[in-house]
């Protein structure tokens, strides 16, 4: 490039700079209009963030790890939700039935359907990566109350999803799983489960909407929280599933662990959501640290006989 050219450049930057005002708020920007201009300050497009130049500028950042991370914690919960669904209305106490083990893997794949779907209709379309607009803090997820008021005069309204497409997109995942379940379950449960295959299926009508709203109210502190709400979620449902036999003796709930497909499959899976939790962890836990994923189960084993109500008669 010569001077010229190089000099033109800059100026041409410099104008472009000073015609660029200052927008009031975190999310307030202008948009790139057809004519060369600038739109006032205002809400950015879906799919679009103002950056440091007070632009609206396209997402078109790949998402970091852990993001891949809370959006498979964001998978994993309603599946979780599916397991215990069917499992609250088994009919055999001890171990499962075939009936139930059709609709625990109906539930999976229902899953793993809805979400392969909506990362192929998330921008870009049919193709499984995501463009997104990265979060940056936990003011992302709340647009709404950043609306600045210049002036203490009128408020302008910037309210935008910051953090596209982490909050849309599970809100589409959801509205997948509930499709899925009602076009599959019904017939499975007809020929499976009759009665407890149906109402599994009414429980779930109530958790997902329910989700929804979590997810409306929540989803920032859960994007930032979730590895160790799983941590807490395993934990405590693997007390719960000990709590839950009649016989608190150590020798008697080893041996259930170990001998009873039911309570094995439980454990595992138990350990695997706790696994995830120690490892979507952001500031470096080491791996070793996946060695303490027996402990819950184990601390409990040997001190149910300190904790026995019997003890306290």
């Amino acid at each position: 490039m010569d001077e010229n050219n190089f000099g033109s450049a800059v100026f041409i930057g410099e104008s472009v700079q000073k015609t660029v005002e200052k927008c009031p708020g975190l999310y307030c920007g202008r948009t790139l209009l057809e004519n060369s201009s600038y739109s006032e300050c205002g809400a950015c497009m879906r799919g679009f963030r103002v950056d440091k130049q007070y632009i609206c500028s396209p997402c078109q950042n790949d998402l970091s790890q852990y993001d891949w991370l809370y959006l498979g914690f964001m998978a994993i919960l309603p599946l979780i939700i599916h397991w215990f669904c069917i499992d609250l209305n088994r009919q055999n106490q001890r171990k499962f039935t075939k009936g139930e083990m059709i609709l625990h893997a109906s539930a999976c794949i229902e899953v793993l359907l809805s979400a392969f779907l909506t990362i192929l209709f998330t921008d870009p379309i049919w193709e499984m990566r995501i463009n997104s607009c990265g979060v940056r803090r936990l003011s992302d997820w709340y647009t709404l109350f950043h609306n600045p008021t210049p002036n203490y005069e009128t408020t302008l309204y910037c309210t935008q999803e910051a953090v596209y497409p982490l909050q849309t997109m599970i809100f589409v995942f959801y509205l997948f799983c509930v499709t899925f379940m009602m076009i599959i379950r019904p017939v499975l449960n007809a020929r499976a489960l009759p009665v407890c295959g149906k109402m599994a299926v009414y429980y779930a009508l109530y958790i997902f909407p329910i989700l929804c709203l979590l997810h409306a109210v929540a989803g920032g502190l859960i994007y930032h929280l979730f590895p160790y709400l799983g941590i807490i979620i395993s934990v405590v449902s693997n007390a719960l599933h000990f709590s839950f036999k009649l016989d608190q003796t150590m020798k008697s709930l080893l041996e259930n662990s170990v001998t009873q497909m039911r309570n094995v499959t439980i454990i595992l899976g138990h350990w695997l959501l706790l696994a995830y939790g120690i490892i979507s962890i952001r500031y470096g836990v080491s791996y070793f640290s996946l060695l303490l994923v027996p402990v819950p189960a184990l601390f409990y084993i040997f001190t149910a006989k300190y904790t026995d109500p019997d003890n306290f008669k």
